[in-house]
């Protein structure tokens, strides 16, 4: 739905294109209304969610008006995908990609009680990296301590994976995101995360 500045409590963010349509990045409004006002917009997605009136000419007294979409795409490099590519790794991030749940209990919890917790632990080797790090809560994580899991008699409730570049601008941007910039998102998800949730839903079957 189109909208003004002053009818949003948080303004959306865009999600930016190039040409080929490989996502690159989030940008604000603002950032979006100078790529149309320079003529880079070259075709968009989603709906135009923001009107941005600017000032009167001074020839016939108009007022500029851009309407933004959600998702631009513009000119300028195309991205070579780069499957090897792997996404910084932040908490924010991480805790997103695992649903707020301790990988351990199963149990959901705010920000402030989750940690990053290194599967193998770093005094063994262990690296810090999407593939060797779950959410973890505090109670989990320190019963934990510097021991593998199976040490402890458990298991991991999904298997950790690192995001591709689509999963992570979701995963970064997961309480802003609009339904169109979700379903473009999603379009390019890969298959380690659908993998993850079908293993998920086995074992959730399992009799206790």
């Amino acid at each position: 739905m189109l909208a003004t500045l002053d009818q949003f409590h948080r303004v959306p963010r865009v999600l930016r294109l190039d040409m080929s349509g490989q996502p690159i990045r989030w940008i604000t409004w603002q950032s979006a209304v100078s790529l149309y006002t320079r003529d880079l917009v070259r075709w968009t997605l989603g709906e135009s969610v923001l009107r941005i009136r600017g000032g009167y000419s001074r020839l016939d007294g108009s007022r500029t008006v851009v309407d933004v979409n959600s998702i631009v795409a513009c000119d300028g490099r195309i991205f070579q995908r780069d499957r090897g590519q792997i996404p910084p790794l932040t908490n924010q991030a991480l805790f997103v990609r695992d649903n707020n749940t301790c990988m351990y209990c199963g149990q959901q919890h705010s920000v402030f009680n989750l940690t990053r917790d290194h599967i193998v632990p770093k005094s063994m080797g262990g690296t810090d990296d999407w593939t060797n790090v779950v959410a973890a809560c505090k109670r989990c994580n320190h019963h934990k301590g510097n021991r593998l899991v199976e040490d402890c008699g458990w298991e991991l409730i999904a298997l950790p994976y690192t995001p591709n570049l689509a999963e992570y601008l979701a995963l970064i941007n997961s309480g802003r995101i609009l339904g169109d910039q979700m379903s473009f998102l999603q379009t390019q998800f890969g298959n380690a995360r659908r993998k993850r949730d079908a293993i998920k839903e086995q074992r959730a079957r399992l009799p206790n």
